[in-house]
């Protein structure tokens, strides 16, 4: 059992829990960092949570749902207000409805994670804060303290196999819903090359090619909240070709830029991407949520084997930032 102490402080409104790890000081801040790896142990045994955003970055934002044994969902919301990775973080965190807004009825705790080296391994301390006594009162009858207890009790185990977890850095999909797809991949580079390789047109037609034998002809960037961008791929030695074109609808540089994504000359709903930049132990993780139509287009992409063609461009992007691409 990790937690090692819990303090209640009804005088400063305020509830600390400290935990103790074996796990080095970097392994613990990249536990909460990945949205792969805090989904691990965020809820409870019985309320495993999925996190269908995760922005480890001040002004960013997360949305969590917490699936309960007969199926029922119950979502959360932080607002990241601090960062000094890797040895602290502040979040309020809130109850939100299915799209992830507040639920401003129920009281929000404001929270600061601090993450110290000990000696044997690392340490988190938890302190929560609230605005009244009667709002301490109320989530304490909620049995937050106890679940929340339970839930980083689960942690040990999973920083058990973060060295595995780590070295594996190959493109993978995970669904989180039925139209919901979160695409994952650990990137050898800083997060300021990795936007820039993404955001750069010259860059992006020797990198975003997938399979061996493609070219990028046109690659239009959007630069600004409102821009539209264009991307053709064509068949070397010719042949026909395809592409897709979207808006730019968020930018938060360098770490987050959310589009729409349609296929150019087909009649196909568009998809919803958002694209995080999240520094780890090794590089970058870049996440990518694709939000489909419906379930019917998000396993026909899935079908297409989409993940082998992202695989093959990330390695070539990461060629390239081992020959000094700079931000």
């Amino acid at each position: 059992m990790p937690v090692t102490s819990v303090e209640k402080d009804l005088d400063q409104l305020t509830i600390t829990i400290v935990a103790d790890f074996a796990a080095p000081l970097a392994r613990l801040w990249d536990a909460y960092a990945d949205p792969r790896q805090i989904e691990r142990f965020w809820g409870p045994p019985t309320y495993p949570a999925t996190f269908l955003r995760h922005d480890a970055a001040v002004g960013g934002r997360s949305i969590y749902k917490m699936t309960g044994p007969t199926g029922d969902e119950h979502y959360g919301c932080w607002e990241w207000t601090d960062v000094n990775a890797p040895e602290s973080f502040d979040v309020i965190d809130w109850f939100a409805d299915e799209k992830g807004a507040p639920n401003t009825d129920l009281p929000a705790v404001r929270a600061t994670f601090a993450f110290e080296a000990t000696d044997t391994g690392s340490r988190l301390i938890t302190t929560s804060r609230f605005d009244s006594l009667e709002q301490l009162e109320q989530l304490l009858a909620m049995q937050i303290l106890e679940g929340t207890t339970e839930a980083m009790s689960q942690i040990d185990s999973v920083l058990a196999d973060l060295t595995a977890f780590a070295a594996d850095r190959a493109t993978e999909a995970q669904i989180l819903s039925d139209t919901q797809v979160r695409v994952a991949r650990v990137i050898h580079g800083s997060v300021e090359q990795v936007w820039h390789a993404h955001n750069d047109a010259e860059l992006m037609k020797q990198w975003l090619l997938g399979p061996e034998g493609w070219s990028m002809p046109v690659c239009e960037i959007a630069k600004n909240v409102g821009d539209s961008y264009r991307y053709v791929w064509a068949p070397e030695g010719g042949g026909e070709g395809f592409g897709f074109t979207g808006e730019l609808l968020e930018l938060d540089e360098p770490y987050r830029a959310v589009t729409t994504e349609a296929m150019i000359g087909m009649d196909f709903p568009a998809t919803l991407n958002e694209l995080n930049l999240t520094p780890v132990e090794g590089g970058t993780l870049l996440s990518l949520v694709i939000t489909y139509a419906n379930v019917e287009a998000r396993d026909a992409v899935l079908a297409t084997g989409m993940t082998g063609g992202m695989e093959t461009s990330y390695v070539r992007l990461e060629r390239m930032l081992g020959v000094g691409v700079s931000a």
